[in-house]
């Protein structure tokens, strides 16, 4: 396996080298750009380990360049890092680690660069390269880490049980690197995934839900939920998922495993795109199933309400891993809510008033909506796959032709509240929230066109009901 790199990168760490001779401290780039770059992947960040000060380092080579680039450190953890060209480069100087059963945080000395390689978490995340005078270029790797990775395999460089004890991150990092790069992790490095999983509880919760977004954000999610699953780790870190798993079988009825089903339909969406939170309404769409699971002898089991159950569980879950708690919440909380609807809409004699509803209620978010709801097919049975297809194309028809009609897409009635109250002289009340819900509703059933005068009408008739009388007319 070869190093590729740029003309701009070798241009950048000869200066570095140039500028570690110049301090008489030995320097090597180390971990994931020398992975990515054996692997032929793009990378953009450069970890450059030193056998001294990194930050001394850092700022003699930044001194090498007008405009200097600016340096930001952190003295406490003796790191530094910087930006050239596109390349973001962090120096540290080598070091030794120890670990209290507590805590995940080291007890850090300085070291060899021999010490910093073994620290590493896994062998292809300890290859090194020196950039030496001497011997510039040449590889280190005393774990076999280039053989790890022709093989694609995921291996530790020291025992694994203590490499996941003393940093129980290590673990999600492992499946993470398993997904991201579709390599099998060595058989006993899983096994002591599964004996230290409840370590997992010493890490907090942010870093654990940043790796499990890296694991969302894989090409085929799937294969690092059900590592994480088999390893026990699912269970302590978003136990709500588990409990989709499983399928249970009464007079001969069952239902299928809404875990895998889960997976299937977080794969399906995956394959067309790549926003973060669509994916995590693929992940949700079904976890209000558990708790609305009935037993019906006439049907066999039903999840009735499972997306309105689901769709409360949303800022709970979000809360406990730490996710953020605004608009991001609310679209994906949305889309569980919906996601029942479009399927209601292949039935035959549906309404332009349920097109209606339904672009009202998704807004700008229904071209989503409709990609979760066509993720959400996962029968074996290729006929009812297409046929499910083609009624979900209809809807799509039918959607366009009501919005290019009606545009009812993020929507609002002609008539407000505070026109409402302006024009009966009103203060904000029940009153106020009948009358201009009456003109919302009889518009999105099409009892009255979607403007201003039949609004107005139609309000004055109600308004004639509830002995109100007009104080200010804006017709």
């Amino acid at each position: 396996m070869d190093i590729q790199c740029t003309e701009k990168e070798l241009f950048i760490f000869k200066r570095i080298s140039e500028s570690s001779e110049k301090l008489g401290i030995p320097c090597f780039i180390i971990g994931g750009f020398v992975r990515d770059k054996l692997l032929g992947r793009e990378t953009k960040d450069a970890d450059i380990a030193c056998v001294g000060d990194g930050i001394e380092l850092a700022n003699a080579f930044a001194d090498t360049f007008n405009p200097r680039p600016v340096v930001s450190f952190f003295k406490n953890f003796g790191t530094a890092q910087l930006k050239v060209e596109d390349l973001t480069i962090e120096f540290v100087g080598a070091r030794r680690e120890s670990y209290r059963p507590d805590s995940r945080k080291p007890t850090v000395e300085r070291g060899t660069i021999e010490d910093d390689q073994v620290r590493r978490d896994f062998t292809i995340n300890a290859i090194g390269i020196s950039l030496n005078n001497r011997d510039f270029g040449d590889l280190i790797d005393p774990f076999e880490g280039i053989k790890d990775l022709k093989n694609k395999i995921i291996r530790t460089p020291l025992d694994p049980a203590q490499t996941f004890s003393d940093d129980p991150l290590r673990m999600m990092r492992a499946i993470r690197f398993s997904a991201q790069l579709a390599f099998v992790i060595e058989p006993p490095v899983f096994e002591a995934i599964s004996q230290n999983a409840e370590r997992i509880a010493i890490v907090s919760q942010e870093r654990i839900t940043e790796e499990l977004n890296k694991i969302i954000g894989t090409k085929k999610p799937s294969i690092g939920f059900d590592l994480l699953y088999q390893s026990g780790l699912l269970q302590i870190i978003f136990p709500q998922m588990v409990a989709l798993g499983g399928a249970e079988y009464i007079d001969g009825k069952g239902h299928k495993d809404n875990f895998y089903h889960t997976l299937q339909v977080l794969d399906n969406i995956s394959e067309n795109t790549s926003d973060l939170w669509l994916r995590w309404a693929a992940i949700l769409h079904d976890i209000g199933k558990p708790t609305t699971k009935r037993f019906e002898q006439e049907h066999g089991w039903t999840f009735h309400g499972h997306e309105i159950v689901g769709g409360k569980m949303v800022p709970r879950i979000f809360s406990r891993l730490k996710l953020p708690q605004n608009e991001k919440m609310r679209f994906v909380r949305k889309l569980v809510e919906l996601h029942l609807r479009p399927i209601s809409l292949t039935k035959e004699n549906i309404t332009d008033s349920a097109i209606r509803r339904l672009l009202f209620d998704a807004g700008e978010d229904i071209d989503s909506l409709m990609l979760l709801c066509e993720a959400d097919i996962t029968s074996k049975n290729k006929k009812k796959v297409i046929r499910y297809l083609e009624n979900f194309e209809l809807v799509r028809t039918r959607l366009k032709d009501v919005e290019e009609k009606d545009r009812m897409r993020n929507w609002q009635p002609p008539i407000t509240g505070e026109m409402i109250m302006e024009i009966f002289g009103l203060e904000p009340s029940k009153t106020v929230g009948d009358l201009k819900n009456a003109i919302r509703e009889a518009i999105l059933d099409g009892i009255i066109d979607n403007n201003y005068e039949a609004a107005y009408e139609f309000m004055m008739e109600k308004a004639k009901a509830l002995h109100l009388r007009a104080v200010n007319n804006r017709t």
